[in-house]
């Protein structure tokens, strides 16, 4: 959660820095430094050119500081922490003497750091306020509660950021006066029932006006063509029961835009299109019977921490004219051509994958399975991974792998190549699960785990489980179940509020109550504790602590600053008054941290 600490000019001829909680200006080589800010202090709670921690961790910023492109102006932030607790957490705890790590953490339901932008004019030496909400109050429901991805336009005559309210519901794109500190509104987007993707993609055409607009504001993930004036020049995809991805390039020579979609046979096989600049002439590219993995192009794009890129090499020629494509299923090692990039015909196939060697193994592949969700209607999907020497007549006891966070991909079913697990070779099936809030659903299957993180998703898994029992060769009486992070907070969860389904779980670094989270991620789709009490209580482990019927192995990094030991510690209290046994591993001085895998698989067999 932590921001580059300085920033130099253009030209290269100064330096901004942050130092001792202030902002200070000097040449590059250090001398002739000057304090652009002085009321910056661990005792007044205030700090400029640096962001507070959550910022970091929950919005992706990076920076703090940010020259304009001529050099003249140097925008920075300023961040006000008296009112957020602090929280500490004991380092060095296997020395003779440990320290604390101390941090403004604010956790769901309290302050957050008051956030506001300042720019400092080089020449005149002093500092511009922007006018960050519209002169209105720091509340919860300001649309400035949170102010980031600060960027200055191409020409340096405004400074651009995004600003939501408390709950992530509003959000807005600004330009901001930075003589006058004036702000006037580029465009705004509302999800009533849900929340906003906290980082939407914005990539800038070369004019330095008009940019590409990353939105789900249909109900579906879709890119718009806009003007800094504000206005809307043309939706430039139209999907309403698939979803855009990924910006891929934006050819302007051509007046072509190449991106992903998520609309092959199924959700999870994603495929190249190219549409024109003018929202005409969409064209796929690929087979949709296949998964297509093409690098983008678009420099200084990023990537949202819930979806990061798959493959960072530019996949398009220069002049458009042709595209490299990996293309593969779950159960099809991955091959890959070169393509026309006009129609998508195939121009040379370059290489294949060699499993002869897999085959000589005596390996299974992957089956990917449907299941309905637990709403009843939702279609979702599973993969399976099999030993070797698999044999159906027998009985074979699963593990299921979890992370199971909103919008993530991560550990879920896949139609990239699915090669061998050593885990398997343990003799377990092992299983993947998706669940109404990953992403290709649409913005109205996420809506449906709104306010109630723990249990559909978690209800959604297990549905997953239990279609699988009615195979011969699956032990509905021994499925486990492990996973990090959220992945410990879904394994704790499924044991607990579905011992039918699962008989042992191995819960590393989980977040068991989130009134325990810190607010940006927490807020975004529980809002606060204070307004959702019967959310945070449903989605907490320790009422179900008593319920504890299968084996469970708790982990957690006594070092922990992200998901504080807390979490653990609160539910190791429950189950002990509960008069459960389990077991428990501790991480000495580590942070967010996984239990070690050969400890977790002597638990499991």
């Amino acid at each position: 959660g932590r921001q580059f600490d300085v920033a130099f000019s253009p030209d290269g001829s100064r330096k901004a820095f942050y130092r001792d909680r202030n902002l200070w200006l000097s040449a590059a080589n250090g001398v002739d430094e000057i304090a652009i800010t002085t009321d910056g202090s661990v005792a007044s709670r205030i700090k400029y050119g640096t962001a507070s921690w959550v910022y970091g961790e929950e919005l992706s910023q990076r920076t703090a500081i940010w020259w304009s492109p001529d050099g003249r102006e140097v925008a920075y932030y300023r961040f006000d922490e008296q009112q957020v607790p602090d929280y500490y957490v004991a380092l060095n705890q296997t020395r003779v003497q440990d320290v604390l790590d101390s941090e403004a953490y604010p956790k769901s339901g309290v302050p957050n750091p008051i956030v506001d932008l300042f720019v400092y004019d080089v020449a005149s030496k002093k500092s511009q306020r922007i006018d960050v909400r519209g002169g209105k109050p720091f509340d919860n429901t300001v649309v400035g509660h949170y102010v980031y991805h600060v960027e200055w336009s191409r020409d340096g005559r405004e400074l651009l950021f995004f600003r939501s309210n408390r709950r992530q519901n509003i959000m807005e794109v600004v330009a901001a006066n930075p003589s006058s500190g004036a702000c006037r509104l580029v465009l705004r987007e509302e999800w009533p029932t849900g929340w906003l993707m906290a980082e939407p993609r914005m990539a800038f055409l070369e004019d330095g006006r008009r940019f590409i607009w990353e939105s789900q504001r249909n109900g579906w993930d879709n890119y718009y063509l806009y003007d800094l004036s504000g206005t809307l020049i043309t939706p430039l995809t139209t999907f309403t029961n698939a979803e855009a991805a990924a910006l891929v390039k934006i050819d302007e020579a051509a007046g072509v835009l190449f991106y992903t979609a998520r609309d092959g046979d199924n959700p999870l096989k994603l495929q190249l299109h190219r549409v024109g600049l003018d929202g005409k002439n969409d064209r796929r590219l690929t087979d949709p019977a296949f998964t297509h993995t093409i690098g983008g192009c678009v420099a200084r794009l990023g990537s949202r921490p819930e979806q990061p890129p798959a493959f960072a090499l530019c996949s398009l020629s220069p002049d458009s004219k042709y595209f490299i494509d990996i293309y593969q299923t779950h159960d099809t090692p991955p091959a890959t051509r070169l393509a026309d990039a006009a129609t998508g015909q195939t121009v040379a196939e370059l290489a294949k994958s060699d499993t002869a060697s897999l085959a000589g193994l005596g390996l299974t592949t992957a089956e990917m399975f449907t299941y309905t969700a637990a709403d009843g209607q939702t279609t979702l999907r599973g993969l399976i991974e099999f030993p070797s020497a698999f044999d159906p007549a027998k009985k074979y006891p699963a593990l299921v792998s979890v992370y199971g966070g909103p919008e993530f991909a991560e550990l879920t079913a896949r139609e990239t190549f699915v090669t061998p697990n050593p885990i398997a070779e343990h003799g377990f099936l092992l299983v993947y699960l998706d669940s109404r809030a990953i992403p290709g659903l649409g913005k109205r299957a996420l809506d449906s785990i709104y306010l109630k993180l723990g249990q559909a998703e978690i209800d959604d898994m297990a549905e997953g489980v239990k279609a699988l029992w009615t195979r011969p060769y699956f032990d509905k009486t021994r499925v486990g179940i492990f996973g990090t992070s959220y992945g410990g907070y879904a394994s704790v969860m499924e044991l607990l509020r579905h011992p039918e389904g699962f008989a042992a779980a191995a819960a590393s670094s989980p977040p068991t109550d989130w009134r325990n989270y810190d607010t940006i991620y927490t807020e975004r789709y529980m809002w606060i504790p204070q307004e959702n009490g019967a959310g945070y209580d449903a989605g907490s482990a320790m009422p179900y602590a008593r319920d504890l019927k299968g084996r469970l192995l708790i982990y957690y990094g006594s070092a922990d600053n992200n998901v504080h030991p807390a979490n653990s510690l609160q539910l190791i209290k429950a189950l002990q008054d509960a008069g459960k046994s389990f077991d428990v591993q501790v991480g000495p001085d580590r942070g967010h941290s996984p239990v070690n895998q050969d400890r977790m698989m002597e638990f499991f067999i």
